[in-house]
């Protein structure tokens, strides 16, 4: 009987023994397991953050990249024409903006500032008849296209206009130059030293005149409207009447006046 108690017992505390060991290597496993699951996880979220990140900065720089390029094309679409027109005519647009048309090509519009340089040559300011070409205001410049375009050299930067040069019309052969012949009609003032005489169909013709120009009235230009005498009057006094309006006969060589005669 003792001995068989003896061997129960014996089975028993083998039987424990083994459940316990077998727990501890189950503990043991769990545990290593979870660690190798933990350090897995850790190097895979470090290897997508790197990942990520790089990636976010590429994206990055190129959106930026991207950004300035398109913003510095803007900006340059924004800039205005560089270059200089010769022999251009300048027109009125609106304040502080003209156009500047060269023969053969299209009218390019441009802004003045006040630092544009504007130097005028009779029709802007200045007279026609001198070499000289005087500083004129950007008021003078406005006033002048006005009335009528004006011949003139300009050059731009950025879309403004650094110089505005007019030209005497003998430089590039248009205007008044080489015109010849009589006309009746009405006389008009356009610009220091500058008049124009439209025919009987309206058409007017620009001309010059200078000191060498005969300026005879009839009471308009000076005189007495009641003689028949035709005095000879300046040319101050023919600008002053032209302002008003005046019908006379204006005999014109190589566009400059010779003679001026007020009709009665």
């Amino acid at each position: 009987m003792n001995r068989h108690l003896r061997q129960a017992v014996v089975v028993t505390a083998a039987l424990a023994a083994g459940l316990a060991m077998t727990a501890c290597q189950s503990g043991s496993g769990s545990n290593g397991s979870s660690s190798t699951g933990s350090s897995q996880h850790k190097s895979s979220s470090k290897k997508s953050g790197t990942s990520d990140n790089s990636n976010a900065s590429k994206t990055s720089k190129g959106s930026t990249s991207a950004g300035g390029s398109a913003q510095n094309a803007t900006g340059s679409s924004q800039r205005g024409v560089s270059g200089t027109f010769t022999g251009g005519t300048v027109s009125y647009l609106a304040p502080g903006k003209y156009t500047v048309q060269v023969a053969g090509k299209t009218d390019q519009a441009f802004f003045v500032a006040d630092d544009t340089a504007v130097h005028g040559a009779g029709a802007i300011c200045g007279s026609p008849r001198s070499e000289a070409r005087p500083s004129c205001t950007l008021d003078q410049l406005e006033t002048a296209t006005k009335k009528a375009a004006v011949t003139a050299d300009v050059t731009l930067k950025d879309g403004i206009a650094t110089v505005v040069r007019e030209r005497h019309d003998v430089e590039n052969g248009t205007g008044a130059t080489g015109v010849n012949g009589t006309w009746f009609g009405n006389v008009s003032y356009l610009a220091p030293g500058k008049l124009t005489v439209s025919d009987m169909k309206g058409v007017e013709q620009a001309f010059f005149v200078s000191d060498g120009t005969r300026v005879f009235g009839a009471g308009t230009i000076c005189g007495n409207p009641q003689s028949e005498e035709t005095p000879q009057c300046t040319l101050t006094q023919l600008e002053s009447a032209a302002k008003k309006g005046l019908s006379a006969k204006v005999e014109i060589k190589d566009g400059v006046a010779t003679t001026v005669t007020e009709d009665r």
